[in-house]
């Protein structure tokens, strides 16, 4: 008899500081997509559930996707959302099936709930006790007991930008298999130190965090483990559960194997601790920042505008960045995409090439950072206008449909605005390409990430500037009001221990 298998996604970064609320709306295209819809649009991508189907397909094995719901990282999710999602899951499972894998984040959080996965897990656990499951879950999980306790394998992303989502899946789902088919009985072992690291400072491409990564991928590759995951963290989030954290997978049914699990996780675990103070973010003034740009003769420029960055929860109409660049008069930019659905029906309305003035941005206000919107004042000629789709072609999410909403390009002479009517973070160079700009050709590329953008933009850039703009994922976490962290937490806390934070 053929295994039957239950594949789902349930994905969203939690941004608590952010004024953006998710509902049930924002995982998808009009909400989550289902069955074979889903299957259509995600197999063949470079996501963790496009790794799990193709595991399941590889072992002949029949599986339906109940639910495919990823949201841009924004503020809490609502109580509906989250148990109208977990509730489709939950009854695929009591249809019965063999085991399930979910491609989840890790750093999920509701208005009813700070561990969003835990209590999904937890509840297909109370319903199907002895039910193998597989996870795959982003590099900034933050990871939590009810994870591990009802799981039976956990892995992670090993790169950011994220290029490895479908691998993550893969492993996770091929791990499972070896324990449905032979004699290996995953169990799992973690541990989590009180670092709030930050995300412009953790990536595993570079050091700190690179050794530690180095030596988790080496050991499960050796085949000293089953499964090794190391997790930045997510620092925009006022939860209980923050910190830097490790997962080992081992073979229980091997003599001695969770001991040598433990000792990697602490050896791994203490390497990062002995590096915490690389872990923090240390930047320069935005004028600073946008002057040393202006004096660099080759492009492309990309200017990192990570204070307003939508892959973090930012609402992607901050328009500091861009007051700076136009102050300094910059020439020969391209900036955006900006999320401005009333700029964007006032160039549509004014159709292609009419000269226009409108006011761009700014619309919300972020009560967290006590933070106004304001609208910066463009005038000039509409270049372009889209419908915002357009498949990606670089090595982040390879495949997957983007959809921007209707999007306009307004150039001023000196700086061509991209503004849409959605958020998207600009990991692929589709994000202009697809309105008829070849980032390539310009001398200033102005965007709103983190890192991401290195999947796509790092590869044409002569030069790469950090931009401290301003929204809710700055890096400078003096500017967030915290109550309700762990303590001591590192670099609040300077005297704090590994030992004195442990998993909750």
């Amino acid at each position: 008899m053929r295994r039957k298998f239950v594949i789902a996604s349930m994905l969203h970064e939690t941004n608590t500081f952010s004024p953006l609320p998710t509902p049930i709306t924002s995982f998808g295209p009009g909400g989550p997509l289902r069955g074979e819809q889903a299957v259509a649009e995600l197999a063949d991508t470079n996501y963790g559930i496009g790794g799990f189907i193709g595991v399941a397909r590889e072992a002949g094995a029949e599986f339906s996707v109940p639910l495919a719901a990823n949201a841009n990282p924004s503020g809490l999710v609502t109580r509906e959302a989250y148990e109208a999602m977990a509730g489709a899951i939950l009854d695929e499972v009591r249809k019965g099936c063999d085991a399930v894998m979910l491609d989840l984040h890790g750093a999920m959080v509701c208005e009813h709930l700070d561990d969003g996965e835990g209590e999904l897990l937890a509840r297909i656990r109370a319903l199907a006790p002895g039910l193998p499951v597989a996870v795959a879950l982003d590099f900034h999980a933050q990871m939590t007991n009810r994870m591990v306790d009802n799981a039976t394998v956990i892995t992670g992303y090993r790169t950011y930008p994220h290029i490895d989502m479908r691998l993550t899946g893969e492993r996770a789902g091929r791990t499972l298999l070896r324990a449905l088919d032979g004699p290996s009985r995953p169990a799992m072992t973690w541990g989590r130190i009180p670092i709030l690291s930050s995300t412009l400072s953790h990536t595993p491409s570079r050091n700190p965090m690179k050794d530690v990564m180095d030596r988790a991928i080496l050991a499960e590759a050796g085949g000293e483990v089953l499964n090794a995951s190391v997790f930045g963290g997510f620092p925009q989030a006022d939860i209980p559960h923050l910190g830097l954290s490790g997962v080992i997978v081992y073979n229980a049914a091997r003599d001695g194997a969770r001991e040598q699990a433990q000792g990697l996780l602490d050896s791994l675990l203490d390497q990062a601790w002995e590096r915490r103070a690389d872990f923090m973010y240390r930047g320069e003034p935005l004028a600073d920042s946008i002057a040393r740009a202006r004096a660099m003769t080759e492009g492309p420029v990309i200017l990192v505008d990570h204070g307003d960055n939508t892959a973090s929860g930012g609402t992607q109409d901050v328009m500091s960045v861009l007051e700076e660049v136009v102050r300094q008069q910059l020439d020969d930019v391209v900036a955006g995409p900006f999320c401005d659905p009333q700029a964007v029906a006032k160039m549509i309305e004014a159709g292609i090439g009419a000269n226009v003035s409108i006011d761009v941005g700014g619309r919300i206000d972020m009560p967290a950072l006590n933070l106004k919107g304001r609208p910066m004042a463009l005038s000039g000629k509409v270049r372009a206008i889209t419908d915002g789709e357009f498949v990606v072609t670089g090595p982040m999410a390879t495949g997957a449909r983007i959809r921007m909403g209707r999007t306009a390009v307004l150039d001023t002479g000196r700086v061509q605005v991209v503004v849409s009517e959605g958020r998207v973070e600009p990991h692929d160079l589709g994000v202009f390409t697809h309105c008829g700009i070849d980032p390539r050709r310009k001398r200033y590329v102005l965007i709103k990430s983190r890192q991401h953008f290195r999947a796509g933009f790092e590869p044409i850039a002569r030069h790469i500037v950090e931009c401290q703009g301003l929204g809710v994922t700055a890096s400078d976490i003096a500017l967030f009001d915290y109550r309700r962290r762990p303590k001591p937490l590192y670099p609040f806390e300077k005297d704090t221990r590994p030992t004195d934070s442990p998993p909750a």
